[in-house]
């Protein structure tokens, strides 16, 4: 390297960019939804654990992995609702997974089951509808994988090994699964793609079950859990494909090299 190559600058994100990218950070690696979740029930997350019948827990699997497929085909789809006369999809949304999930506390843990492919549904449509604001074209198979992805990245939880659960690494985790599924469109997606996303994704359904199936939640409580979900998926995406969109305009070696300093040292800090 020659002593002009020592004296260029180090290149780096202008101060605009690097905000949006530190708001993503504290998303990305500090949100816990366990938490949030068993503050709204009053316990710990540990309970909630515990709480969940163990028949529930054997045919979660199963049920993530068919609430993420039916979401995946009616959600991605028919895209967000631009339709002029209607209620911002935003306000829309939350009236309707307030609304199962009230149904779901309503009626226990049957309930709960028998609505969460509705709810999940909505989540990935606010999930698109996000995506689209952030400039992917939805009609991409890789950006429709993408908005799946949100599912897994929303799933981590501050226990997590952070080696294997950060951002980075998850997003790496789930490439080629990403890769070998985009060619056959999104309404063929190999199952271990959807089994990587459920076993990410199942971990919060557990216990957003559990609390919707406590005795003292009731309709409201359900309909709480499930703004809290929509919430706590809405900021992901929103953090998630802005740091997409960054990449697309400042190169992903530099976005990442920004994140992982704003990581351990937050401009807020």
């Amino acid at each position: 390297m020659s002593d002009t190559d020592r004296s260029l600058p180090t290149p780096a994100l202008p101060a605009e960019a690097l905000a949006e990218l530190d708001a993503a950070v504290v998303v990305l690696e500090g949100t816990s939804l366990p938490v949030r979740l068993a503050a709204l029930v009053g316990g710990s997350v540990e309970a909630l654990k515990r709480r969940l019948p163990e028949v529930a827990q054997r045919g979660l699997d199963g049920a993530v992995r068919r609430a993420l497929g039916a979401a995946m085909q009616a959600a991605l789809r028919s895209g967000p609702d631009r339709r002029p006369g209607r209620l911002p999809k935003e306000w829309l949304h939350r009236g309707l997974l307030a609304a199962s999930g009230a149904a779901g506390g309503a009626l226990g843990l049957v309930g709960t089951l028998a609505e969460l492919p509705v709810s999940t549904t909505l989540l990935l449509r606010q999930v698109a509808a996000i995506a689209a604001e952030q400039g992917e074209d939805l009609t991409d198979p890789q950006v429709q994988a993408e908005c799946l992805k949100v599912f897994a990245l929303g799933g981590r939880s501050p226990s997590d090994d952070e080696a294997e659960s950060g951002y980075f690494a998850l997003r790496l985790a789930l490439a080629e699964a990403v890769q070998t599924a985009v060619g056959r469109g999104v309404a063929q997606f190999l199952p271990g793609f959807l089994g990587a996303i459920a076993a990410r994704f199942g971990a919060p359904v557990a216990l957003k079950l559990s609390a919707q199936a406590a005795p003292v939640v009731g309709a409201a409580g359900g309909a709480a859990i499930n703004l809290a979900f929509l919430e706590h998926f809405r900021a992901i995406a929103r953090a998630h494909f802005t740091v997409r969109r960054l990449e697309r305009r400042h190169g992903p070696a530099l976005v990442r090299a920004a994140y992982e300093r704003l990581r351990q040292h937050p401009v807020a800090a």
